[in-house]
């Protein structure tokens, strides 16, 4: 089958989370002979700061991270129609633009021998509903939503009559432990956001790290001067934007890492991690986790994850797995049986078969 997909951007990851899921996506199907292309804005945000702060040369690197990967540019005058003409389905990420996305949709409507599907990977359901609600979502056959609690929000606000549940997870092909020498006691991988998670790095990350003496690497964007000067007080040393194809061996050369999610997910949408948490588990890196809610289950708590309820319990939890190196390997080998079991891009693809053949693609087709 053809797949396409319109993504804000499949070439750069600068703030840019979608981008880990749909690579991996891509990369299962084009594994299982299915044919794969994601349409993106030749301007991009992401794009744009990528080139900004990296240089032409992160982009070039895609596509030695990824050759099995093919992403095509779209400005105006571009031809949409063209380009799903022969398409199976067609997935269409939240961030496109809303004048793309009610095209489609009209696309559909007459004649389009395509499924459309919709994918909301983010919180703005809740934090912005309007810009959500605007969108023209009519005639999509199906929402393909992040989590649970953000399904039932699209059935509450009646967004869509066909709406499924559709974690992210690690692309297991790039995300898996590799050996490297150590090189600092933590590692937090995250942007700094819209003050969304400011209070919640004080006091689970920097707080910590102060209090233990510990030495550490932050990796992200969009870091104000206020924040890298905290993180400096704090001894952490800022290391800007990093590829994330080069993460694994970020992982790999530290001995642990933390999950802090954003107050969106924590207060409106509780049950969603951030990718962070199924790429950290997957390369077996110990994950140490501020405050949330696993609604749904998807890992176990205690064993491939600890929790820590405030700063002075991840002091304490942080102390567990750097001086406890049978309580460090135990929640690693946890953490990596759970992704292998459950959270893979693998898995995903066939829930997403499963999606298909449920709005009426005929198995057939879905054998690959």
């Amino acid at each position: 089958m053809r797949f396409v997909f319109y993504t804000h951007s499949l070439v750069s990851d600068w703030n840019h989370g979608n981008a880990h899921f749909l690579r991996g996506v891509m990369r299962d199907l084009v594994a299982r002979g299915h044919s794969a292309l994601a349409l993106e804005p030749e301007d991009g945000w992401s794009r744009q700061n990528l080139i900004r702060e990296a240089g032409p040369a992160a982009v070039e690197a895609f596509a030695h991270s990824f050759p099995d990967l093919e992403s095509q540019a779209y400005g105006d005058g571009f031809d949409h129609e063209r380009a799903t003409a022969d398409a199976d389905v067609v997935i269409v990420h939240e961030w496109t633009e809303p004048a793309l996305v009610a095209q489609l949709g009209r696309l559909r409507r007459r004649g389009g021998g395509f499924r459309l599907l919709f994918h909301d990977t983010h919180h703005r359901a809740v934090s912005e509903r309007e810009a959500i609600a605007g969108m023209m979502l009519q005639d999509y056959d199906g929402i393909l939503a992040f989590g649970e609690t953000l399904r039932q929000r699209y059935l509450e606000y009646g967004w869509g009559a066909r709406v499924f549940t559709w974690h992210e997870a690690a692309d297991d092909s790039l995300f898996r432990p590799v050996t490297a020498a150590k090189a600092a006691d933590l590692v937090w991988i995250g942007n700094w956001g819209d003050g969304e998670r400011t209070e919640e790095l004080h006091h689970f990350l920097m707080e910590p790290v102060k209090a233990l003496s510990l030495t550490g690497n932050v990796h992200g964007v969009r870091y104000p001067d206020t924040a890298l000067a905290a993180l400096r007080e704090s001894g952490l040393e800022y290391r800007g934007w990093i590829a994330n194809a080069a993460v694994p061996t970020a992982f790999a050369r530290h001995r642990v890492t933390l999950h802090i999610p954003r107050r969106p997910y924590v207060e409106a949408l509780p049950g969603i991690p951030t990718i962070r948490v199924f790429e950290a588990l997957a390369c077996g890196i110990p994950l140490i986790c501020a405050p949330w809610e696993d609604a749904e289950g998807l890992f176990r708590a205690g064993m491939d994850y600890l929790q820590a309820r405030d700063s002075a319990q991840m002091q304490a939890r942080l102390r567990d797995v750097l001086h406890d190196r049978d309580c460090a390997r135990s929640l690693a080998a946890a953490g990596l049986e759970t992704i292998q079991a459950r959270h893979t891009c693998r898995h995903r693809v066939a829930e997403l078969m499963d999606i298909l053949r449920r709005l009426g693609i005929a198995g057939t087709e879905l054998a690959a």
